[in-house]
């Protein structure tokens, strides 16, 4: 089984250096029956009800395949410890013991809890080296999910989706979303997290061009697409005493500032378990 390789956070200058289409990916709103058209109205859990990215907002700087950009792996963190010790937490409190997790997009490093046990966790990446450097993986496979989005598994197979700082490169969420929640239990939970860091080349044009504020509501907009998500729940914890200038923008842009902003966005399939 391949594997797949991290995300970058860093900036870097690489030029544009194809202009080559988005490949043509149909949605659910898309058909030519005209019973299913007429059904729209009803709600199907699962369905896209709506695409939230323009054309254009799905782009990117650098256009070349994702393959090549990932093809080298990074053992390297892309945020703060402080980022990675509250994030854990999360999952602390929001996973528990004996469950089945998915962890989309991953790396060399899951942030899991250590002392919890988890059935199984299962990886998907865009590097097989770093993937397999990850201990915390069962096994794991690796998949462009910007060229085909149907995940290789089976349906209502896990208790928890997490998705760690790479929703800022998925240029088809809405239909990653969809397959997330097929393959969710009912009232499994999905988690999504970032903080203010990215490939700058490799992050989608709505991403790249956007505010913090607006990028928590994109990620909420991707949950309320699709029908049988909850209401999402988010979750934001700035660093004391920001600074907002220019020059600390920059420099935590290019992954020099030691106070990442953390922001998590979590809903579940069908219903909240109490």
């Amino acid at each position: 089984m391949l594997p797949i390789q991290p995300l970058p956070r860093a900036q870097t200058n690489l030029p544009c250096i194809s202009h080559s289409p988005l490949p043509r990916i149909s949605s659910s709103l898309e058909s030519n029956n005209p019973k299913q058209q007429a059904s729209t109205s009803t709600p199907t859990p699962g369905k896209i009800k709506r695409l939230v990215l323009s054309p254009e907002g799905r782009t990117k700087l650098n256009r070349s395949p994702d393959r090549d950009f990932y093809s080298f792996p990074r053992f390297v963190t892309h945020v703060d410890n402080g980022f990675i010790s509250t994030l854990t937490d999360v999952y602390r409190e929001r996973l528990k013991p004996g469950w089945e997790i998915l962890d989309l997009m991953s790396s060399w490093v899951s942030h899991l809890p250590k002392e919890v046990e988890y059935k199984r966790v299962v990886g998907h990446g865009m590097n097989a080296m770093e993937l397999a450097r990850n201990n915390r993986l069962e096994y794991f496979f690796v998949k462009d999910l910007n060229l085909e989005q149907r995940l290789p598994l089976e349906d209502s197979s896990f208790d928890a989706v997490l998705c760690t700082v790479s929703i800022q490169y998925l240029q088809w969420p809405e239909k990653v979303y969809a397959e997330v929640f097929r393959v969710l239990k009912p009232g499994g939970v999905f988690i999504i997290s970032f903080s203010n860091r990215l490939f700058y080349e490799k992050a989608i044009s709505a991403w790249r061009d956007g505010t913090s504020y607006s990028r928590v509501q994109l990620v909420v907009q991707y949950f309320q697409c699709v029908d049988g998500f909850t209401q999402p729940e988010v979750i934001k914890i700035l660093p004391a005493n920001v600074d907002t200038s220019p020059l600390t923008w920059l420099l935590r842009l290019l992954g020099m500032s030691t106070s990442d902003p953390f922001y998590a966005v979590i809903a579940h399939k069908n219903f909240k378990p109490i």
